[in-house]
């Protein structure tokens, strides 16, 4: 995981071709565009032919300070109506720019930032906003989560907060102590030792986040912590790893929580210490609104060889969970679920199944899947991209059979260094699919800075960059 850079432009395409714009409002409040976090985004102007006709934008500046781990979000109808661009960075800065030029709207500074010797085995330095926030439409309120020091390094916290997207001014009632607010079973939340970068969720009213450890150190838990958005001093809080002497079970992957309207899911990461007794890792976990996990095995999935994985550090939370509907399959209501052992699983979010087989699985990658897979449905099926390896490119077909199967749809080696997790855009959900990708620096190499376009159905190359 590495930055795109310390001072970083926030970029912006448009089309040579004359497009007419849609009247539908667009607004991206959240990862992946939707709670299901397929990564979907639809737009009539994107053609498979107009996008070979982007470019780069260069009367946008959208110069910012600070490391951006976290994706940008867009507001239609932003402050004082205009089309707002919102980014955050690891040195705790907000930021809403003009979604037309990239100039500021407003900016906040919501605490110092850590520096990485401050906190035990962290590979970010400085500490700050890493995970992609969320917005809600209704009250016009901007959610995040970010690691501060009030006092240059002796304290520690981890706060949730809560802004006004037309002032970056605090709500009323923000921001929230994780510290002084979670804890379950008999746990404290402890936050120099727990990492936030899993994307923050809503469902219902209630807003969700993960947390994790950094590189795996100390004696951490995976926490889900749900705070009221009209109430945010009442917090509801679960941890994995309850059992004297174990630890683990991380909510770390990049899409963090995903809902379908009713209930957020997550995956979890490797457990220690459990002696064979499965602890809440390596698992796709459904929980009720709080977040209240009821332990009914229809409420979970676990690998049968999740000890394996435990003891090969194989997570299974390496990637959120993907919630994909196929409506030919049976089941048809389905979870993706990836695995750093290079796996991914079918499995029927209606009735998880608790510790048993999937409904199917494949091998779509060498181990190491860590990111987040998008998916979409052309005429000829259902499809779930993802980034196979750093510079492999790969969409599988979700089969519409009794029970459904993973099988082969394209791949693409670039070639070109690392990619990062797919989106994919379409003119009306079903037509001109493109997957995107951006080759991104990944420990040591730098990628090749570009956006690059695949059609959805065949892999074929739609747009490579468009210049230097």
């Amino acid at each position: 995981m590495k930055p795109l850079s310390s001072i970083l432009s926030v970029v912006v395409f448009c089309f040579w071709s004359a497009i007419v714009p849609t009247n539908a409002q667009v607004n991206v409040t959240q990862f992946h565009n939707h709670n299901s976090r397929d990564g979907l985004y639809i737009d009539s102007a994107f053609t498979q032919s107009a996008a070979a006709n982007l470019t780069r934008d260069l009367n946008f500046d959208g110069t910012i300070v600070g490391n951006v781990y976290a994706q940008p979000l867009y507001l239609d109808n932003g402050p004082g109506g205009r089309p707002t661009i919102i980014a955050v960075t690891e040195s705790n800065n907000v930021y809403a720019l003009d979604a037309l030029d990239g100039s500021i709207i407003w900016e906040r500074n919501v605490g110092d930032p850590l520096p990485a010797n401050d906190v035990p085995c962290s590979i970010l330095d400085p500490l700050g906003i890493t995970s992609t926030p969320v917005v809600d439409l209704a009250s016009r309120s901007l959610f995040l989560a970010a690691m501060i020091t009030p006092d240059g390094g002796t304290t520690k916290k981890h706060y949730i907060i809560s802004l006004s997207v037309d002032t970056g001014d605090i709500n009323p009632g923000w921001p929230v102590d994780v510290e002084v607010t979670a804890s379950y079973n008999g746990i404290n939340f402890i936050p120099v030792i727990q990492l936030q970068r899993a994307a923050l969720g809503i469902v219902g009213n209630i807003l969700y986040v993960g947390y994790a450890s950094h590189s795996d150190c100390s004696l951490y838990h995976g926490w889900l912590v749900g705070v009221p958005i009209d109430n945010p001093g009442s917090v509801t809080a679960w941890a994995a790893a309850t059992i004297a002497g174990t630890h683990g079970g991380a909510i770390w992957g990049v899409g963090g929580i995903a809902s379908d309207g009713k209930n957020p899911f997550v995956t979890t990461g490797n457990t220690s210490g459990t002696n064979g007794n499965w602890d809440g890792g390596e698992a796709v976990i459904r929980f009720q609104p709080g977040p209240i996990f009821t332990g009914s095995a229809s409420d979970y999935w676990v690998p049968t060889n999740w000890l394996s994985l435990d003891n090969a550090d194989l997570d299974l939370g390496g990637s959120g969970p993907l919630l994909v509907d196929v409506p030919d399959a049976t089941p048809s209501h389905l979870i993706v679920a990836m695995g750093k052992d290079g796996k991914a699983y079918l499995v029927n979010r209606d009735n998880l199944g608790g510790v048993s087989a999937p409904i199917a699985s494949a091998q779509v990658g060498p181990i190491n899947l860590r990111q987040a897979a998008a998916t979409y449905r052309t005429n000829q099926g259902t499809y779930f991209a993802l980034r196979a390896d750093r510079s492999t490119l790969s969409a599988f077909r979700i089969t519409g059979t009794s029970p459904p199967t993973i099988g082969n749809g394209w791949t693409v080696n670039r070639g070109a260094g690392d990619c990062g997790s797919p989106f994919v855009t379409s003119t009306d959900g079903t037509n001109n699919m493109i997957v995107w990708v951006v080759g991104t620096e990944d420990r040591g190499n730098p990628g090749d800075q570009r956006l690059h376009g695949y059609d959805g159905a065949t892999g074929t190359l739609v747009y490579d960059g468009g210049g230097p």
